[in-house]
This record gives structure tokens, C-alpha cells and sequence, in this order.
């Protein structure tokens, strides 16, 4: 959240500034440096004749356009990315060989991908979804690649029944839609026969898969990893990024809208907010259990449907990440960059989990596949550290190599690139005991689908708890095959009697009648109610009329500044608006192109007389404000556009009386977001 930081300074992008060419002011080359003196005619053997095949300006251009789109990701194609730092708080040398985690003086080059799960590149971004949040370290050690997601947990157990699960997840095959959502036949009928995704089903039917930005998201490395420290003493980890702004959502209503309005909406926050110098900040901790406590929770830790409660594995905040420079290239950078789990460092791990395991495989086997076999020599993927070995040629080769020797164990070169042993710095795998029969089945260990599920459910405020009802309420109720909603819906009855009876009404099926979790626990750290609220990088829209009193705005404005919140002028068109009072102001938005979906709050400043039409307009912003829980604000004259609508003085509505009082008022209530008791 600090401005003035200089991205310069970051390693990754001093070492990417010789691929970055700048076009400005250049004279036109084809691929080989030929100055070209035509680019938009073709080769013709006269004005009306036909196209020549000799014309090889003419087939570069064409073959390099046909070209110019890699596969997208079958999963988490939808994504954006940006450049930034991790400083760590203090030494984890006792923990972890990790070099990064070693020296709080250094700061690590970082670039973060955000992504949805389902949709297509073409999706809306506010779609219920799961994030993804992968982090790829540049560390002196080789790059480290965290790729999590913004829940803790997963909807399956084993790698294998991945592509199942985004076959059903995916658009229907016969009819090809619907496109980036659950709410249909399939995906239902999934969860409904692999009931290991109960908890996984409450957290995306919770309000968690609808964020309000990515810079307000937590992130989850899901599964279990090791630490191993310079004395080989291994202990188990888990990866969680928590963002600085608190963990904020969108609610139902708001998000389908947003989706037509700005389907760009989370990529262009990211994106305004690190243009501005609201550098986006989130805190990396950690969760670690010692060997010796791997069986004493009751729940495997090794289940990746599972997750260890903050109450019980209290979470160690162990370095700050910062987000301060956007992409040059969005394809180059963002699409192109390759991250995988299995990307470790010495002092990183991994454990016996099922999907993590299938994971190192697959992730490998698609950047080979999507980007190409020299991935890894790509600028966004080049780690900092030098890079030596045997491995030559191959589709798109980067890098030349010298020499005659390709080959380990060889006296040409002096028997190098030489190996470095384990104590002086070399990857050393952590020795753990590895026996058993060969065998295809799951851990009886495994076998709780619904604690879990309960927990969560328990954790919930009681407005949360009416969002993950209306959610199931809502998806079920697109789902065409009633045997699919009856199975859903028994599958609830495991976790809440309540919840399944309120949900089997809403669709007209049959309540079951089974014995609900019997766990009472509950974990305050699920709930978002608990969260951290800051008025900071918070848009309030400021909707003006006529002849409105300029110089009481502009000291609510600097009110509004001094404290993060970000004004945005609206106003019957763009272009620039003077009140009665006071200075010119910038419109940002017109009644036409802004929304209330777009603002985290209204301040309503209209003026002595004002048009049926910007009546009309103030008027909708604000009701549409209010139902969607949001602050608002009004000067005396707004206050009376608002009061055949019954608003005035319910919860979080504030007119102003005196600008220093209203100011205080205004920004306490954009630092509590919501008002929820309306």
C-alpha cells in the first residue's frame, strides 16, 4: 500500500529490459531487420492482379499472425499477472535451507498470476469461481513456484480424478455451454457422486468465489509441503498469503451485474490500483506441524480436502509481498509464464498428498505441451540465478551453447557443469521412509468428507449462511435432472439440517431425513466478518448535479484522500463540472458509463435545481447503492432527491450537516463496507 516505491529496482526486471524492444519512434523491420517501405499493400502482379506468393514480407506477417496464440490453459486460462518483491520479517534458517527464507536484508523478485478455474479466456471475471493465486520466486537459488489458489482446500483427493472433475466442472459437451459457471447438470452430478468435495462444495457456494478484488483475497498453497532445515530435520508446512486490505467479497446480485457491466472488472482494479502507486500488499505465512505431530488432529494432513484450522495451527506471518509494477507484454509475461508445484528450492519438499504428487507430473506435461519444449529460457520464466547443464537443441532454442562436450561424466570439459554435494549448497532431497504394497485405494484416513464441511459451516455469521444458501438455492436451480438436486441436497443433510431443509424447499425436493455432523467446533478465522476493514484504495462515487457547493466538496474530498479512498467524479457527461463555489472538476464518469456497481460508496452533492434526468440518474445509483449494503452519503440537497425512497437514517446512510462531522462519519462507514442490519 506504499507509494513511491521504485520498481527498477527489481532484479527480475532489470534482467527482462534487454527482450523489451519500444517500437516509438522507429523505422518499420521484417523478422530479419529488412526495412519494409510498404505495410499495406500486398505484392501484385498489377493493381488489379492477383496476390503474389514471392511477396515474403507479405507471408511473414501473415504466418506470424497465425501463429500468434499459444493454447490456452484448460484451466485457469482467464488470468492476469504483475511484477513485485517479497521481503521476509526474520530468518527461518531454524525452519527451512530456503536461501530466500534466510537473510530478511534481500528482497526476491516475484511475479503473481491471478486466474479463475473455470471460465475460457474469453470469460466474465466476475463469475463464481475459485482463484487461482500463483507466485513464482526469483530467488539466487533457482526460482521457487507457489500455485495456489484463494481456498484452502480442494474438491478432490487424487490427481486421478482430475480431468474428471473439469470434464464435469467445463462446459456441457453436447450443447458446448454453459460458459465459466457451476450452476448446471454436470458439475453437480459430480459433486453429488464424489462426496470428498462436501467442504469444497460450502466454501465456492460461500461468498469466498465471488471476491470483490484480487488484491482482497487470501491465497492457499492447499497442499502440504516440508520444510527440511541445514540439519536434514524435516518438518510439515503449509503455504497462506493474506492479503493487507482484509479478505472482501462481492455479494450475488452485485457480481452477475458487474459481469456485464465490466466483465475486465478484476484485472482492471489490479491494474488502475498499481498505476496509481496503490502498490497491492499481502503478508506470506505459514502453518507447520513437527513430524511427530502428523497423526494427532482429527483429520489427515496429508488430505488436500482438508484444512488445518488457524485455532489449531496457528499461522506465523513471516514476510511481506508487495505488487508494483504491471506487465509490458500481457501474452510475453502473464500467458507465457510457466508455473508448477514441483518448482522447489533446497529446503522445500514435498509430502505424500495424492493430488500433489499427480500435480508434479501434469504441470511439467503441460507447459511442454502448451508453451513450448525451451519454456523454461523465456524471459518471464528465466530464473536470476545462472543456469548450466547438458540439455541442447529443442523447438525455439534460446540460448546458444559453446562447446563440444553435451554430456555428464566427461574429461573434455574437466567434468563439467560440475555437481555440487548437498552441504555445499546442491538440491538434497529429504530421505523420508517410503514402504508399502502396491496398491490402488484411498487412506481409510481420508475417509471424513463431512467434519469438515461442517466446521465451516459452523464458522459462518448468519448473513454468510444466508448467501451459501441462496447460492445452493440458485445453482441447484439451474440443474435440470431432479435426481441431481435430490442427491445434492442429500448430501447436505451430512453437514446441516438447516441448511438442507432451506435449500430442498427453495427447489421443491424432498428434505432428507439423515443424521447431520455431530462437530460443534468452529473456526473464527473462516468467517470474512472477521477480517480486516480499511477505508484504503476504496472507490466512492461522487455523484453531482447543478450548482453545487464547490468548496465544502473539495474539502470532503481532501478528507476523502488523506485517508486512501479514491474519488471518482460523476456527472451527466464527461469532460469538466464548476459548481456554485469553489474549483473545476474532472469528470471521470457519466451517468452513462459509471454505476453504483463500480463504487464502493456514493456521495450524493446535487445541487439547488436539478434536471428530471440527473435526478433520475442520482436516484438509481442510490437505491441500487443501498440494496447492495453500501455506504452513502448525501449533502442536504441529495438527502431530499432520496426521500420518497424511505433510506434516510437506515444504517449506513449519512447527510450531511457540517463538512468536518460528515467527513468522519463518511469514512467510517466505507471502513465498515457493509451494512448488513439494513
Amino acid at each position: 500500500m506504499k507509494k513511491g516505491q521504485n520498481p527498477e529496482d527489481n532484479a527480475k526486471l532489470e534482467q527482462m529490459k534487454p527482450f523489451i524492444r519500444d517500437n516509438m519512434d522507429q523505422p518499420m523491420t521484417s523478422g530479419e531487420g529488412v526495412t519494409i517501405a510498404n505495410a499495406d499493400n500486398s505484392l501484385k502482379a498489377g493493381v488489379r492482379g492477383p496476390t503474389l506468393i514471392e511477396d515474403f514480407l507479405m507471408r511473414e506477417k501473415l504466418a506470424h499472425f497465425d501463429r500468434e496464440r499459444i493454447p490456452e490453459r484448460v484451466v485457469h486460462a482467464r488470468g492476469c499477472g504483475a511484477h513485485g518483491v517479497f521481503k521476509l520479517y526474520q530468518s527461518l534458517s531454524g525452519l527451512t535451507m530456503a536461501k530466500f527464507l534466510q537473510d530478511p536484508a534481500v528482497e526476491t523478485p516475484l511475479f503473481i498470476r491471478f486466474s479463475e478455474v473455470a471460465g475460457s479466456k474469453g470469460a466474465n471475471e466476475t463469475n463464481r469461481d475459485v482463484r487461482g493465486f500463483a507466485i513464482k520466486f526469483y530467488t539466487e537459488d533457482g526460482n521457487y513456484d507457489l500455485v495456489g489458489v484463494n481456498i484452502p482446500i480442494f474438491f478432490i483427493q487424487d490427481a486421478i480424478k482430475f480431468p474428471d472433475l473439469i470434464h464435469a466442472l467445463k462446459p456441457e459437451p453436447d450443447k458446448d455451454f454453459p460458459q465459466g459457471q457451476t450452476a448446471h447438470d454436470t458439475f453437480w452430478d459430480f459433486i453429488a457422486n464424489n462426496q470428498e468435495a462436501a467442504a469444497m462444495a460450502m466454501w465456492i457456494m460461500s461468498d469466498r468465489a465471488i471476491p470483490r478484488s484480487f488484491r482482497m483475497m487470501e491465497g492457499f498453497g492447499v497442499h502440504t509441503f516440508r520444510f527440511v532445515n541445514q540439519q536434514m530435520k524435516s518438518r510439515f508446512v503449509k503455504f497462506v498469503v493474506k492479503p493487507v486490505l482484509g479478505v472482501h467479497s462481492l455479494i450475488w446480485d452485485e457480481a452477475q451485474k458487474l459481469g456485464g457491466i465490466d466483465p475486465d472488472y478484476h484485472r482492471r482494479d489490479l491494474w488502475n490500483n498499481i498505476e496509481a502507486g496503490n502498490y497491492p500488499e499481502f503478508e506470506l505465512g505459514i502453518q507447520v506441524i513437527e513430524e511427530e505431530d502428523e497423526f494427532k488432529f482429527d483429520f489427515d494432513i496429508l488430505d488436500p480436502t482438508k484444512l488445518w484450522p488457524e485455532e489449531d495451527v496457528p499461522v506465523r506471518l513471516i514476510g511481506k509481498i508487495t505488487l508494483n509494477h504491471n506487465v509490458t507484454n500481457a501474452f510475453a509475461e502473464t500467458e507465457q509464464i510457466a508455473l508448477h508445484p514441483g518448482n522447489i528450492v533446497r529446503g522445500i519438499d514435498f509430502s505424500n498428498d495424492p493430488l500433489l504428487q499427480g500435480r508434479l507430473f501434469s504441470y511439467t506435461d503441460t507447459q511442454l505441451a502448451r508453451v513450448g519444449v525451451n519454456y523454461q529460457e523465456l524471459p518471464i520464466n528465466r530464473p536470476l540465478c545462472p543456469v548450466h547443464n547438458n540439455q541442447r537443441d529443442g523447438a525455439s532454442r534460446i540460448v546458444i551453447n559453446k562447446g563440444q562436450v553435451a554430456y555428464h561424466q566427461n574429461s573434455l570439459a574437466g567434468n563439467t557443469p560440475y555437481t555440487v554435494p548437498g552441504p555445499q549448497g546442491g538440491f538434497v532431497t529429504y530421505p523420508s521412509t517410503v514402504e508399502g504394497v502396491k496398491i490402488r485405494k484411498t487412506s481409510p484416513s481420508f475417509d471424513d468428507h463431512f467434519s469438515q464441511a461442517r466446521l465451516f459451516w459452523n464458522s459462518m455469521t448468519p448473513v454468510e449462511k444466508s448467501h451459501i444458501i441462496q447460492a445452493f438455492s440458485f445453482e441447484l436451480g439451474k440443474v435440470q435432472r431432479v435426481s441431481v438436486r435430490q442427491q445434492v441436497v442429500n448430501m447436505l443433510g451430512h453437514i446441516s439440517t438447516l441448511l438442507a431443509t432451506a435449500v430442498a424447499n427453495e427447489l421443491g425436493v424432498e428434505v432428507p431425513h439423515i443424521e447431520e455432523s455431530k462437530v460443534t467446533k468452529s473456526s473464527p478465522a473462516l468467517s470474512m466478518m472477521n477480517t480486516v476493514f480499511t477505508p484504503y484504495t476504496l472507490r466512492v462515487g461522487i455523484l453531482l448535479g447543478r450548482d453545487f457547493n464547490g468548496e465544502e466538496l473539495e474539502y470532503v474530498v481532501q478528507r476523502f484522500v488523506h485517508v486512501g479512498l479514491q474519488p471518482v467524479i460523476v456527472y451527466q457527461r464527461l469532460g469538466s463540472v464548476r459548481g456554485s463555489t469553489g474549483p473545476e472538476w474532472k469528470v471521470d464518469d457519466s451517468f452513462l458509463t459509471g454505476s453504483s456497481l463500480l463504487y464502493d460508496g456514493l456521495y450524493v452533492v446535487a445541487g439547488t435545481s436539478e434536471s428530471e434526468y440527473i435526478v433520475r440518474k442520482m436516484q438509481t445509483f442510490a437505491v441500487e447503492a443501498y440494496n447492495h449494503y453500501k455506504p452513502i452519503g448525501a449533502t442536504r440537497e441529495g438527502a431530499a432527491l432520496l426521500q420518497p425512497f424511505g433510506i434516510l437514517g437506515k444504517p449506513g446512510v449519512i447527510v450531511e450537516h457540517d463538512p468536518t462531522g460528515f467527513a468522519d462519519a463518511f469514512i467510517a462507514a466505507m471502513s465498515k463496507q457493509r451494512f448488513w442490519n439494513r
